[in-house]
């Protein structure tokens, strides 16, 4: 965040908001500095709220349409799994809103997809920082916990009803 605002202070995006700074830098190669640390603040703040507080897991579905995604114990979410576990580069496992279909995309590096007038729910980081220490080269393991023990999805529900 301070290098955010450090790279915003006295330009055109100083007081505008983080989502916006986003939009307006994406694809812009002299905006590249301040896309990379708008989008990597904004992403991480939307991981931290997708993860459940003290690990508690909701069972809720996202609605009748999406049953697809409602948690069970030993059934993931098959398409956040599969993103999460093959994603080969660093990046982000996300579960969006695109019209009136959920959908699970990738995003490398800073990419978020807010750029692409997608409406995230929720996202998992698949960064080795996020793992390795406790997973090593273990991607599957670390999303599959995540998915099984901490995903928030009253915070996904929420952003869905917004």
């Amino acid at each position: 965040m301070n290098n955010t605002n450090n790279l915003i202070a006295g330009t055109e995006f100083a007081d505008t908001p983080l989502e916006k700074i986003i939009i307006a830098t994406a694809g812009k190669p002299d905006k590249v500095a301040i896309f990379n640390n708008a989008a990597q603040v904004w992403n991480h703040t939307f991981y931290w709220k997708s993860l459940a507080p003290k690990g508690e897991v909701s069972r809720r579905p996202l609605g009748s349409k999406n049953r697809s995604f409602l948690w069970k114990p030993g059934r993931l979410p098959q398409g956040i799994l599969h993103s999460g576990r093959h994603s080969v580069a660093s990046g982000w496992a996300w579960l969006v809103k695109d019209g009136d279909k959920l959908k699970v995309v990738k995003t490398s590096n800073a990419e978020t997809p807010i750029t692409q007038g997608l409406k995230p729910l929720l996202t998992i980081d698949v960064w080795e920082h996020a793992y390795y220490l406790d997973y090593q080269n273990r991607r599957a393991d670390y999303v599959a916990a995540v998915l099984d023990k901490l995903i928030n999805w009253e915070f996904a529900a929420e952003n869905l009803a917004k």
